[in-house]
């Protein structure tokens, strides 16, 4: 089976899953957080090189508060297990999104996590944290602008190519599979311009009942489409 070199997954209805069996919603992100570990290590033995993960978009401070300090809280304790995970499956970790609206100590561990795992050689992790397609394209340009002012960059010479230096996932190639649990058909400000080619999967499974047949089921999706980019 031909396994796409970079999977990116929208990972949707914890609250629903949380909800089905009588639980709070907060029940629901930590199962989520496991399935991560989860799939983490079945990506990496099945031969994947990137993996890219929809952890807490820019709209999710919308939320009420408790659920927002729940998921911080999640946060936090899931920095402090990942370096564990990170060194298992020799991880490189990277998070992308706009870091500075956490709290500080959440800002540290991801220093400390990208810097402990920079040299790894397995699985490229990346974990989209205060994310949002629309926001990283903002912050694309405005970067871009301030090098055009400042003489460094040309406008004229302003291409995809160069624009996508400036982008979160400069250094990373662009997903070849999407992965959306809980069957929602959009994309939620996800990763906009990364995904122009991207094959989407849809699935109905809530987010905590992924696991690796799941995981299989996508790929084996993925191996039947044809793949033309475009071409008539």
């Amino acid at each position: 089976m031909n396994v796409p070199q970079h999977v990116a997954i929208i990972l949707d209805g914890n609250g629903r899953w949380a909800k089905s069996k009588g639980m709070p919603r907060n029940y629901g992100h930590a199962q989520g957080a496991k399935t991560v570990e989860i799939i983490c290590e079945e990506s990496y033995r099945m031969g994947v090189k990137y993996l890219t993960v929809y952890a807490f978009s820019t709209e999710n401070w919308n939320r009420p508060q408790s659920e927002v300090d729940a998921l911080m809280k999640l946060l936090r304790n899931y920095m402090k297990t990942c370096l564990k995970t990170a060194e298992k499956n020799d991880m490189k970790i990277r998070v992308i999104g706009d870091k500075t609206r956490l709290d500080q100590d959440i800002r540290d561990r991801i220093e400390e996590l990208e810097t402990a795992t920079r040299e790894n050689g397995g699985l490229n992790f990346q974990i989209a944290i205060n994310y949002g397609g629309r926001d990283e394209l903002v912050r694309a340009a405005q970067k871009v602008s301030r090098d055009c002012v400042a003489g460094k960059v040309n406008p004229d010479e302003i291409d995809a190519k160069l624009f996508d230096h400036y982008l979160d996932t400069h250094d990373i190639p662009d997903p070849d599979l999407l992965i959306r649990t809980s069957g929602e058909m959009r994309l939620s400000n996800f990763l906009l311009w990364q995904l122009a080619y991207t094959e989407f999967y849809i699935t109905d499974v809530l987010w905590p009942d992924f696991n690796k047949e799941e995981l299989i089921r996508a790929f084996e999706y993925y191996n039947n489409r044809d793949r033309r980019f475009g071409k008539v």
